[in-house]
């Protein structure tokens, strides 16, 4: 299939979060997360991803990927495909949440294991960074000494990726190269040729195209997607407008606030009313709109 989005949130799942591709999983977190021989992941198991939250306003958090894996570190993937700002808040909440969840009433801090967080981004984010890997972890501000080896968060950024050279490729940029959708099935096949991983992902990916089944939900999805790009341009522009006519009488600063206010707002009702109408999950729809379960629920029932 031409063009098509291997980030698209419901085939990563798919690819990635099922028990019986799980040594697809553990070849792209090695290869991110640098193992070798004498530390490499042996096994994974995949957790429930959908946690109520602590705060953002009653909105349900919701991973991509969550897993424990054989030594009992906790790791989390996260998809992004839409440009958002506040990736690190967000990131570093997730990652937050799954390091204290280890933990019930009255156990010891010691039994805590180390969890770290993967964000797969389709845009640029750190607009700083030249390479398309960074690697954060809590550091002493003077010394650059790590204070511990218990947090750490990728940010893997696609945009930034290109391939030097495909005789020497590692394992972690075999799979950027896949996910990128840069390369071609027979660029991708000489990949495979040293990260055997990526052939049995171009196979699956092959079987999911033509489930019909899947194939129309991963088409919804890119729909939603679509149009809530539309809608974002289309009510930037309005609210851009009403801000500035608002501006000439209330001043200028003001007017545009309130108008981009507006206008992003009534964008997102209209998202969801769209999605709602394609019969799209209310939790997905709260994730790309930005709008509460409860708000979501209250359109749908009018």
């Amino acid at each position: 299939m031409e063009n098509f989005n291997r980030l698209n949130d419901l085939y990563f799942k798919k690819l990635l979060g099922d028990k019986k591709r799980k040594n697809l999983t553990l070849s792209f977190l090695n290869g991110v997360l640098n193992k070798d021989d004498k530390n490499y992941f042996t096994d994974i198991s995949f957790l429930d991803k959908d946690n109520e939250p602590l705060t953002l306003d009653g909105k349900l958090s919701k991973l991509d990927i969550r897993a424990d894996l054989n030594d009992g570190t906790q790791v989390n993937i996260e998809v992004q495909v839409c440009p958002f700002k506040l990736m690190a808040e967000r990131s570093l909440y997730y990652w937050s949440k799954m390091y204290s969840e280890q933990l019930e009433k009255g156990a010891e801090y010691k039994k805590l294991k180390k969890a770290i967080a993967i964000n797969l981004l389709a845009f640029d984010y750190l607009e700083d960074e030249q390479d398309w890997h960074n690697i954060y972890n809590l550091l002493n501000v003077k010394s650059h000494k790590k204070l511990t080896d218990h947090i750490e968060i990728h940010f893997l950024e696609l945009p930034k990726f290109t391939l030097k050279d495909m005789r020497k490729i590692r394992v972690s940029e075999a799979w950027l190269a896949y996910f990128s959708g840069k390369y071609s099935k027979e660029e991708l096949e000489e990949i495979a040729m040293t990260t055997p991983a990526i052939k049995e992902a171009v196979e699956f990916e092959d079987t999911f195209l033509q489930d019909k089944i899947e194939r129309r939900a991963y088409e919804q999805r890119e729909k939603a997607i679509r149009d809530y790009y539309s809608y974002m341009s289309a009510f930037k522009e309005e609210g851009l407008q009403q801000g500035l006519e608002q501006g000439l009488q209330q001043g200028l600063q003001q007017g545009l606030q309130q108008g981009m206010q507006k206008g992003l707002y009534q964008q997102a009702i209209q998202t969801a009313k769209n999605m709602l109408k394609d019969k799209v999950d209310i939790k997905l729809i709260s994730k790309y709109t930005n709008l509460s379960v409860e708000e979501i629920k209250k359109i749908n029932e009018e």
